[in-house]
């Protein structure tokens, strides 16, 4: 279990990555699909410490291309944890109030068993052998988690994008085990544009002459090239044009006069080749496509007799955010989850929050939302534990 051992204020300090086996070939793990995958061993990571009612729990669900780093330094202080802007002392997570767990996603690439993880029947890495897997399959995994570290009832599950899934995704699964639950820029079912950019990013990927069929681990070569251009245009999506504009505007790379050429001349290129390039150095081609396709299928309300149904036992209650400038999964997506809740006595409320950084803004230390989340989980708080 990682925990800190520096002080500094509103930091964790140095942390570790703990990791445990949750599901063995005496009882592996049954997805959806009715495949099963034994052993599954996931990568955790947690912050601050569980009271003694076990009523302070926050579970931290990862977006597409996140970790269980979420928070703190595993020795060099420059480079935290993903969301070390909202987890810490006197942060919106408090670990001085919470005991925040963050977990490796099923099918990722950062410790958890997916499809880079030796396959027990050949011993070679599974590839494309991995099952596919659906959202609930990764909350199944999130849920023996906590009950391996003696949580009966999260305070709140938390994420954004792929992340929000998740949280949406325990509450209709196992609305007992959660109090609370915040999807920020989330989903509850992409549009045809969203999963048209997914597509093509597989297919840089797939087309890649090193991908080799997915199994190009034991071959010397990978599909940096096709994994790049994926996180290039991806990362496009996770921006807007203002925040791009801002940022860099048309300015040239190196000097005040273009070249004229086809190699990398503005500055945003360059940006754009740098996220491509430095994503190679921490995640798996194959890991990218599966928790990609994972979220083309989430449709947890296809139609309203089916939002009914599965929404009929929810009393979990619910922090929807969205940005006004995300245009991955911009305010409506959000609204239409919040129709849903309403429709069927959920109890939610919704926020639009204000920021020029389009879908990244989830990741960044934006005031009124860090205010907003803040001040939902004190009053969840307070609720659940009358303090």
């Amino acid at each position: 279990m990682a925990t800190a051992t520096e002080s500094a204020a509103g930091s964790v300090g140095l942390v570790g990555t703990t990791r445990v086996v949750l599901f063995d070939e005496a009882s592996p793990l049954v997805l959806d699909s009715g495949a099963t995958v034994a052993p599954v061993e996931v990568a955790y990571e947690t912050y601050g410490k569980l009271d003694a009612r076990g009523a302070n729990a926050v579970f931290i669900c990862h977006a597409l291309t996140g970790d269980a780093h979420a928070a703190g330094h595993h020795g060099d202080p420059t480079h935290r944890g993903w969301w070390d802007n909202l987890i810490g002392p006197g942060k919106p997570l408090d670990t001085e109030s919470y005991f925040v767990v963050c977990a490796n996603l099923l099918g990722g690439c950062q410790g958890t068993t997916g499809p880079s993880s030796p396959d027990p029947v050949t011993g070679r890495p599974y590839g494309l052998r991995f099952p596919l897997f659906t959202v609930s399959d990764l909350v199944r995994v999130h849920r023996a988690l906590a009950r391996h570290l003696g949580i009966e009832r999260l305070l709140a599950a938390i994420g954004g994008s792929l992340g929000g899934m998740q949280a949406l995704q325990w509450a209709i699964d196992a609305p007992e085990e959660l109090a609370t639950a915040i999807p920020v820029c989330a989903s509850a079912r992409l549009s045809a544009q969203n999963i048209a950019f997914s597509a093509v990013a597989r297919e840089a990927i797939m087309r890649d002459p090193d991908f080799a069929d997915g199994d190009y681990y034991d071959t010397g070569r990978r599909p940096d090239v096709g994994l790049s251009v994926a996180r290039m245009m991806a990362h496009i999506t996770y921006l807007s044009e203002r925040g791009m504009g801002e940022k860099f505007g048309r300015r040239i790379q190196g000097g005040d006069e273009p070249r004229f050429g086809l190699e990398v001349d503005f500055q945003v290129e360059s940006y754009l080749q740098y996220q491509g390039e430095s994503f190679l150095k921490r995640f798996d081609a194959n890991s990218y496509l599966y928790l990609s396709r994972v979220m083309d299928y989430f449709d947890p309300f296809p139609d309203p007799g089916e939002a009914a149904r599965r929404l009929a036992d929810v009393h979990t209650r619910f922090l929807v955010l969205s940005f006004d400038t995300d245009w991955r999964f911009d305010t409506a997506h959000s609204r239409e989850i919040v129709r849903t809740l309403i429709a069927n006595d959920v109890p939610v409320t919704f926020r639009e929050i204000a920021s020029p950084h389009g879908h990244d803004s989830f990741l960044l230390a934006v005031p009124e939302y860090h205010r907003t989340i803040a001040a939902f989980l004190r009053r969840a708080y307070r609720d659940a534990t009358g303090r």
